[in-house]
């Protein structure tokens, strides 16, 4: 039996200083941000079940973009609908973009920004911690069977060691979780009762149904809005400053890569280096290192440092504007052009998927993901540790198996 789950679960005002306070904590990658907010919205505060984040968290997986920010979406729709997938999506970027952008006005102006990025160095091992133990729980929770604690090492295996493209990591864990489904239903029916942990039940259980039903009508009228807020400040750009413009070229190629950075920010920034260093001159390859040190330090989702490379390529080609004019404006668009395709993706995709989440066979696609979900936070911990921990590692080769070393 099923029941429906309220518009407004919880208090708005409440969920508002909820989701600050989990944005000046989104330090350490989507490992990290995913920690707080298992730690935060399922442990803390009891806001969701345990089942309905890996729910959404899988969605989000399969996504271009930030998963962490998608996911903070997701849930801010579920308490409080789209009012609260906005605050929740805003809030959980608007700290670090704040932060980047002053320390982009830092480097611009003394070139170094050391002394900064050794302070926030210095919460990362605070947070590697906070990982280490949402992975833990994660796992206890998810893992209930052999069949995905061996998923979740083979994914884990696969991203660690062998480099297997995240996509094809995703889509096998699901065809795992579906031929179970069909072969051995059994033991997706023992894996159904993970996160139960004698607690106060979540104000969103696991069977609660969505007040939001997909409809045609509701999804062309999403569609038009988020594609109009999305392309309108581009458009506005390339009709008052030019289509050759800094802005207009920028504006086109970040949205392009808002819509192939599959598998995290790790997997486009190499293809964003090149084309940024090499193509467009917009930075130096030294540059666009420190750029990364200052986003992977700040908080918020990594993809930021776009934001620091665009800064960059706008004050030393402002065009019509000042430098630091032009700047602002570049960092600006490049930024809203990255994270508003989320908002969309999640306002489009979310009723249907939670429309989906009775369908025997697709949720037990979603149970293999979230398996395989457990090894692709595990990796992004070791990555993120490997960065805080050691100041220089390598990776020793042997054929197709590449062992990260400090």
């Amino acid at each position: 039996m099923t029941i429906e789950a309220p518009r407004d679960v919880i208090p708005f005002r409440q969920a508002v200083r909820a989701w600050f306070l989990i944005s000046l904590q989104t330090f350490g990658g989507p490992a990290g941000q995913i920690a707080v907010m298992q730690r935060t919205l399922v442990e803390e505060k009891r806001w969701i079940g345990q089942q309905r984040f890996n729910h959404a968290l899988n969605y989000c997986m399969l996504l271009p973009g930030p998963e962490a920010q998608q996911l903070a979406i997701y849930v801010g729709w579920l308490l409080n609908g789209t009012r609260g997938g906005l605050v929740a999506g805003t809030l959980f970027v608007l700290p670090g973009m704040l932060a980047l952008l002053a320390l982009s006005a830092v480097y611009i102006v003394w070139q170094d920004t050391g002394l900064v990025t050794a302070l926030f160095a210095g919460i990362a091992p605070a947070v590697l911690a906070i990982v280490a133990q949402a992975v833990i729980r994660v796992a206890r929770r998810s893992l209930t069977h052999p069949l995905f604690v061996a998923v979740a090492v083979a994914a884990f295996g696969a991203l660690a060691l062998f480099g297997v493209p995240f996509p094809i990591v995703i889509a096998v864990a699901a065809l795992i979780g579906w031929t179970a489904h069909r072969l051995a239903p059994q033991v997706l029916t023992k894996s159904d009762g993970h996160g139960g942990d004698g607690g106060p039940a979540p104000l969103i259980p696991d069977d609660a149904l969505h007040h939001a039903q997909p409809s045609r009508r509701s999804a062309i009228k999403i569609l038009a809005v988020g594609l109009a807020v999305w392309w309108l400040p581009v458009a506005a750009v390339a009709l008052f400053l030019g289509t050759d413009s800094v802005f207009t070229t920028q504006g086109l190629f970040f949205s392009g890569t808002a819509v192939v950075t599959f598998g995290g920010a790790y997997a486009v920034l190499a293809f964003v280096a090149q084309r940024a260093v090499e193509v467009y001159g917009w930075l130096s390859p030294g540059e666009m290192v420190r750029g990364l040190a200052l986003a992977e330090s700040t908080p918020g989702p990594l993809i930021m440092v776009v934001q620091f490379v665009a800064f960059l390529g706008a004050y030393r080609d402002p065009g019509l504007l000042t430098p630091w004019g032009g700047a602002l404006l570049g960092a600006l668009l490049t930024t809203w052009v990255t994270f508003v395709p989320c908002f969309l993706f999640i306002f489009l995709g979310a009723p249907y998927v939670e429309k989906l989440r009775h369908n025997a066979a697709i949720s037990a696609a979603l149970t293999g993901i979230t398996a395989s979900v457990v090894g692709v936070i595990a990796n992004l911990a070791l990555y993120f540790a490997e960065h805080t921990l050691f100041g220089r590692t390598f990776t020793w080769t042997w054929g197709p198996f590449n062992l990260p070393l400090p």
